[in-house]
């Protein structure tokens, strides 16, 4: 039986600064052990811990696609005591990942239908890893349409520019990437709150499925929009990232009523919220 306690040993192979505040990094880590790889089998809208030794563990949305191979991604924020230790880390350190944990996104029964994605600033990370899963040349005909709504304050608080940019060119997904604000004259993509845009340029619900994911004031704006729109609470399917903790389920800091979000979620369909105490 594995441990689920015991992280796997991983080398940090590549670091990539995403922000210009420079307090979000990317992580590519390689498994030590290739074995390791293949026992950690994820799906796109799960998490996993970084573990530090001496330092402690940190929930985060895995980046990377399972259609992506030889490495695991994640996109860390500078916030606490373990990311800080691991913005100071370099290329070639060894440390650790717990995982995969939680559940995921529902792929599967979206099939065939037309996918919208709505995110906000860092929490674009499991969503990152579900539309590289999406476009994949061996997923792409499984789903119809797929839009993305992405947005952050500032044009540099926007993560994977050079994905944004490769996608936006490719004819198979509709990409709206917006601001709050900008004083850039280059500025070409649209300006305005996520809820705003989502309103404006997601399609009609018929035959749709609303991923989103994003700080908990743009969940809680978007998800009438999102109504209004014509999706029903089961189209919808949010993902409670800010409430990940140990992963599973021990410690109950994650409990919203009688769910755990680090094991019964973190992505719930908006009907199963609904059942809920309004504590995400």
């Amino acid at each position: 039986m594995v441990n689920p306690y015991k992280p796997y040993p991983v080398r940090i192979d590549q670091i990539i600064t995403e922000t210009e505040d420079r307090n979000l990094k990317t992580y590519k880590f390689i498994f030590l052990d290739p074995e390791d790889e293949q026992r950690f089998a994820y799906h796109p809208g799960q998490f996993a811990e970084l573990s530090i030794a001496g330092k402690g563990e940190i929930p985060i949305g895995i980046a990377s696609s399972p259609t992506e191979k030889g490495f695991v991604q994640f996109t860390v924020n500078k916030v606490g005591l373990v990311s800080s230790y691991l913005h100071n880390m370099k290329e070639g350190d060894i440390m650790g990942v717990r995982g995969p944990l939680g559940n995921w996104y529902p792929l599967g029964e979206m099939e065939g239908k037309n996918v919208v994605i709505v995110a906000g600033g860092f929490a674009f990370t499991t969503l990152r890893s579900t539309i590289v899963y999406l476009l994949d040349p061996a997923n792409r005909q499984r789903f119809k349409d797929i839009t993305v709504i992405y947005g952050a304050r500032t044009p540099g608080m926007l993560l994977y520019k050079d994905e944004l940019a490769a996608w936006e060119a490719r004819d198979d997904i509709h990409m709206h990437i917006t601001v709050d604000g900008t004083d850039d004259p280059d500025w070409k993509y649209n300006i305005g709150f996520v809820p705003a845009i989502t309103e404006k340029k997601a399609p009609p619900a018929k035959d749709a499925y609303a991923l989103v994911c994003g700080p908990p004031i743009m969940i809680k704006f978007t998800q009438p929009v999102l109504e209004k729109l014509g999706f029903s609470a089961e189209q919808i399917i949010m993902s409670l990232e800010n409430r990940m903790k140990c992963g599973i389920g021990m410690c109950g800091r994650c409990s919203v009523g009688p769910e755990f979000v680090c094991k019964d979620g973190p992505v719930f369909t908006l009907a199963k919220l609904n059942t809920l105490p309004k504590e995400y």
